[in-house]
């Protein structure tokens, strides 16, 4: 086995260590030392796109991706989606961003080349309290889901807070859905508090693989 590479460094807003690291054709990001996502695994991050997307009835929407990893959620997004979709892409981490026109971006087809994609290195929830009946849907695919361990301010976007202002930004009937490591009932109860519907999916974190399973929520607004 070769030995693993180290290709980048960046640090959070809370002080913490990412790095992006290469072994065998596999990569890798870690926060202060944890694994946050792998190349191995992004069945979960596609099954959010599609899930979300299967909802949403309008000929052109517009789609907010929140967190761009490693590419592919956006990538799913992007084949489910005509050509006068807009899709913007909120991503904190300029080195995110820059590992994705770079080291990552063959794993998912090079997703920021698509002339529908804008991308806006900026803190999703900014992006979302700026933009009222902006969305036809929103993914967040933001840290390690309602609990967040990269940047503890993330939290704010699953409070009630969070998500009434996530409902703001969604024009009528929009869909939000959020990704998660695990399940999580006190979150899918703040969601049908704010007045979403819910559904929510377990799904394999490899696509059509054993293993680990991740939790997709599904909101629909009034």
């Amino acid at each position: 086995m070769k030995p693993q590479s180290k290709l980048g460094r960046a640090t959070t807003p809370d002080g913490k260590e990412m790095v992006l690291y290469e072994r065998d054709g596999v990569y890798s990001i870690r926060v202060n030392g944890l694994e946050l996502m792998s190349s191995r695994a992004h069945g979960s991050e596609e099954a959010l796109a599609r899930l979300v997307l299967a909802r949403v009835d309008h000929p052109h929407p517009t789609v907010l991706v929140g967190g761009l990893g490693m590419g592919y959620t956006l990538r799913a997004v992007l084949d489910g989606l005509p050509r006068g979709a807009r899709i913007l892409v909120a991503e904190i981490f300029p080195a995110v961003v820059a590992w994705n026109r770079a080291e990552l971006a063959g794993l998912a087809g090079s997703p920021l080349r698509d002339a529908r994609v804008e991308v806006l290195t900026a803190d999703v929830a900014e992006v979302i309290g700026g933009n009222p009946k902006g969305f036809d849907a929103v993914l967040l695919d933001v840290d390690n889901g309602p609990d967040a361990f990269t940047v503890a301010r993330n939290e704010r976007l699953y409070a009630p807070q969070g998500l009434s202002l996530i409902r703001r930004s969604l024009r009528p009937r929009g869909i939000l859905g959020v990704w998660s490591a695990d399940p999580d009932p006190p979150f899918e109860r703040r969601l049908s508090r704010a007045g979403f519907r819910v559904h929510v999916e377990t799904v394999p974190a490899r696509q059509g693989a054993k293993g680990p399973k991740h939790t997709i929520f599904v909101a629909v607004a009034p």
